[in-house]
């Protein structure tokens, strides 16, 4: 893939009609964080943990309104796990976060690497979550990227075209069931367009499945294609509101794990009270069917999350899921105080021991149970 976009870098400036006329910039960002948990449910009740994002951008003013741009950036992250003068821990990893090089212009995107891809209407239970693991409830916002290319058009009407090609990302996304096989690349895209007082869009995506990841049952099948299709919509009438739904189909029978849909709907609004309280409220419902929308196999998420700024510098949140299926309720409290670059997080968190929202990007273990985290936060 590396090399892949070092012969797309060549050419792009080969074929640069006015190389002479660009105008160039570098700039160097990154995010520094450090945290402390403690967690009484868990074998190591304590953590410490870091992590710092690197970030490396270079852009190419090119004549009429192009413009070439690279980013960089490295995920660098340890922790140390221990229970007082007893047992401990320690963890550390560093990997690439973003390495992406792109070509635009004021109605063109296309960008070739390791990237964020992410789209659709709901907030925080989405069925579109296709690429990433994006939390809610995560300061930071943190998620993987995956390998591809992606190209994108905007029309004068806001009506927009997306396609891509992935390759490389071999482990399991969200929703997915089973790895991909490495062999193959993957392929999809989405159309969206706007409504009166709104925009729909369609979405869909093929890979193929290595059927080995499966039950014991199904490995003899090797390669299972995969289709998902999905639809969502988003509309402003004086609340928001907005569907969003997935479809996902194997081309081989492999049980109840044959079809998969996944269905959302949900509500915001910013009541006046005091500096406003902005409230979101979302119902997901998933099945899994060996026939397609049977579902016979169903489990149910509600999702409720409200914030409420305290003067210019502070800010309270509380998210809310509530898992019909196993009655079980995931808590948790958000308090920020945000200064120049530096800002500083105060949470509380109560949640199920069998800990099984999707949702968590990294060491959602440590969230089991309940505890509290600090986290402080450096921009520079």
């Amino acid at each position: 893939m590396q090399k892949v976009i070092k012969i797309w870098i060549v050419m792009v400036v080969a074929s640069s009609p006015c190389w002479g006329m660009a105008q160039d910039s570098l700039q160097f960002k990154g995010q520094m964080s450090a945290w402390a948990l403690y967690n009484p449910d868990i074998a190591l009740p304590v953590y410490l943990g870091g992590r710092y994002i690197p970030q490396l951008n270079y852009s190419i003013q090119l004549p009429k309104q192009g413009l070439i741009d690279f980013e960089a950036s490295a995920n660098i992250n340890g922790l140390f796990g221990f229970h007082p003068f007893d047992t401990g821990n320690a963890d550390g990893k560093i990997k690439s976060y973003r390495l992406w090089a792109r070509y635009s212009t004021q109605q063109f995107e296309l960008r070739l690497g390791l990237q964020k891809i992410n789209f659709g209407s709901a907030s925080m239970l989405r069925p579109l979550m296709w690429f990433d693991k994006l939390d809610p409830r995560d300061p930071l916002q943190l998620t993987d990227g995956v390998w591809g290319l992606l190209i994108r058009y905007y029309f004068l009407n806001n009506a927009n075209i997306w396609l891509w090609g992935l390759y490389g990302n071999e482990d399991p996304k969200t929703w997915e069931i089973g790895k991909t096989n490495q062999h193959y690349p993957e392929l999809g895209g989405r159309l969206q367009s706007p409504v009166p007082r709104g925009e729909v869009a369609l979405s869909y995506h093929f890979r193929m499945a290595d059927a080995r990841d499966f039950d014991s049952t199904y490995a003899a099948y090797g390669e299972v294609p995969e289709n998902r299709m999905g639809l969502d919509g988003k509309w402003d009438i004086g609340v928001g509101l907005w569907v969003e739904g997935s479809w996902i189909n194997k081309g081989k029978n492999i049980g109840s794990y044959t079809n998969q849909e996944i269905l959302n709907a949900g509500i915001d609004y910013t009541f006046g009270i005091g500096n406003g309280l902005n409230m979101i409220i979302e119902q997901l419902v998933m099945s899994y069917d060996e026939k397609p929308f049977a579902f016979s196999n169903t489990i149910a998420f509600s999702g409720l999350s409200m914030s409420y700024p305290i003067g210019l510098f502070d800010n309270v949140g509380v998210i809310v899921f509530y898992d019909w299926t196993n009655n079980a309720i995931y808590n948790f409290v958000n308090w920020q105080k945000q200064f120049n670059r530096i800002s500083l997080y105060f949470m509380a968190f109560w949640n199920p021991k069998d800990y099984q929202i999707p949702l968590q990007e990294d060491s959602g273990n440590l969230f089991a149970g309940k505890g509290v985290q600090v986290m402080v936060v450096w921009n520079h």
